[in-house]
């Protein structure tokens, strides 16, 4: 078929879809519905991956955790000494607000609920970047010596209890207990708006110790050096543990080893599930829609049986009779398609302007998507109607009124 037919029949599909507009209309809201779907959860998921991404290398793309450490275990600092791969590695500890404990940091009539404690050591803010210091300093070595009464506070905690006034050097209550505000963290609103390190009050890991005895069980997070293996490391650190926790040869490990992937695995999880129920629920809307395109389709197939005849009288061959109704099939059901990007476009964007914590990007490959999808529902569910207009009898065809 030449480029002058194609063009053609593509006019004549224009002006069969024109003609019957309500028709046509409420025949491609099935697959308008399933590529909205898709379109703009694909949207939102691809904008939130480049999100947990970057916050997953502010965490520290170089970084290994080491979970469920037993009670009492010391020591753990000293693992770069023995694992040259390592450039720091430092225990933490922290408080989670669960039932009825509720942390509170107090100044004078101001104060903050639902923070999250951590005690840390001075290499924290070294191993995890995400905690950086915007204003005065972070944890010492002194303070941590020392078990001393200082605090580094979220920027959230501190303009809700310092509004007016420098922050660094005033004496505030956490939980009742005086501490010295030595520094602000720079500004992080958190994951989703959630907690993030404007929520966290930091002290000395010795000093949370003292206050918080209840709470043994430390975790330590440990920096690979930039010219190392990440899984090197992790195994040595592995092997380390093992032989100083003196766990059998063939004994399951007493912790774990998790890296940055292993985050960034578990989201891939959640967000495939998320992939599969909205392909399912978009399905539903395609195979309407696309129901719909063949009930069309069958219907003009019958109100232009006499069209058929006389276009195969004067010499129209089966495959012009096929692909003239395919070209309908797939421009009605593209024009759902193009309509669905839009609005899937439309809904990631009203939800990017509403909630910045959810970037919703629109890739070119989700569009490329969404056109194929249209397409596709175009051809299969055209091609009956278009084979059955194709091998109608010409002389029946004529005679039919």
């Amino acid at each position: 078929m030449t480029r002058a037919e194609v063009k053609e029949n593509l006019l004549v599909a224009l002006d069969t879809l024109r003609s019957r507009k309500v028709r046509s209309g409420l025949t491609i809201l099935g697959i308008v519905i399933g590529v909205t779907s898709v379109i703009s959860v694909a949207a939102i998921i691809d904008g939130l991956n480049g999100y947990i991404e970057g916050r997953i290398r502010n965490l520290g793309s170089q970084a290994l955790f080491v979970l469920r450490i037993p009670p009492g275990y010391t020591g753990l600092s000293r693992l770069p000494a023995n694992i040259p791969s390592l450039a720091y590695a430092t225990a933490f500890a922290q408080r989670i607000n669960l039932g009825e404990v509720v942390d509170q940091i107090t100044f004078g009539a101001q104060h903050v609920e639902r923070m999250i404690v951590r005690g840390v050591e001075p290499d924290y803010a070294n191993a995890v970047p995400l905690f950086a210091v915007g204003e005065g300093r972070f944890v010492s070595q002194f303070d941590l010596d020392h078990s001393r009464d200082v605090i580094v506070i979220g920027q959230a905690i501190a303009d809700a209890l310092f509004p007016h006034v420098d922050a660094i050097g005033k004496m505030v209550r956490l939980n009742g207990r005086l501490y010295q505000v030595v520094g602000v963290f720079v500004k992080d609103p958190g994951l989703f708006g959630g907690f993030g390190v404007d929520q966290f009050a930091v002290i000395p890991l010795t000093n949370f110790h003292k206050n918080y005895p209840e709470i043994r069980e430390v975790f330590l997070i440990a920096s690979v050096r930039p010219d190392a293996d990440v899984s090197r490391a992790r195994d040595d650190i592995i092997e380390a543990m093992r032989r100083r926790r003196r766990v059998p040869h063939n004994g399951e490990n007493d912790f774990d080893v998790a890296d940055a992937n292993f985050f960034l695995d578990l989201w891939n999880q959640l967000t495939g599930a998320m992939v599969l129920l909205t392909g399912v629920i978009s399905s539903i809307g395609l195979l309407v829609g696309g129901i719909g395109v063949m009930n069309i389709m069958l219907i003009s197939v019958t109100e232009r049986t006499q069209e058929i005849g006389i276009r195969k009288a004067i010499g129209a061959r089966k495959a012009d009779i096929r692909v003239q109704f395919l070209l309908e099939a797939v421009t009605l059901s593209g024009i759902g398609g193009a309509l669905g990007i839009l609005c899937g476009a439309l809904i990631a964007f009203i939800i990017r302007a509403l909630v910045p914590s959810i970037p919703a990007t629109l890739s070119v490959l989700w569009i490329t998507l969404g056109v194929m999808i249209s397409v596709g529902v175009g051809l299969f569910f055209g091609f009956y109607p278009a084979n059955r207009a194709a091998n109608l009898d010409p002389i029946v065809c004529l005679r039919y009124e």
